[in-house]
């Protein structure tokens, strides 16, 4: 299995979406941009934020088992993903990239 790794690529902030439906947050997001993080298999970075894990995980665990070519090659590298978290309020981009390292 090879390890996966993870970098906020993009932010974005819909303020006015936010205004009309979101209850306040006290620490809505974490990532930073250009924040790398390495996964091993289907276990989660540490410090990563827990729901674009749940968003990214299973695309995680395809390129780390090797898959390719997600959604019929969409991506120039075929062992690469351009995936956002399920935020609409600020949504995070991320490219996860699977690593010729092999998983601990």
């Amino acid at each position: 299995m090879k390890k996966v790794r993870i970098t906020v690529k993009h932010m974005a902030s819909y303020p006015e979406l936010m205004e009309m439906y979101e209850n306040p947050q006290d620490v809505p997001c974490t990532m930073h941009m250009g924040e790398q993080f390495l996964a091993n298999g289907w276990e989660k970075p540490e410090g990563f934020c827990d729901s674009a894990w749940n968003t990214l995980s299973p695309f995680v665990m395809t390129l780390a088992h090797g898959g390719e070519n997600l959604y019929s090659g969409w991506m120039k590298n075929p062992r690469s993903a351009m995936l956002s978290c399920n935020d609409g309020f600020r949504p995070v981009s991320f490219l996860l990239e699977a690593l010729d390292e092999e998983a601990d």
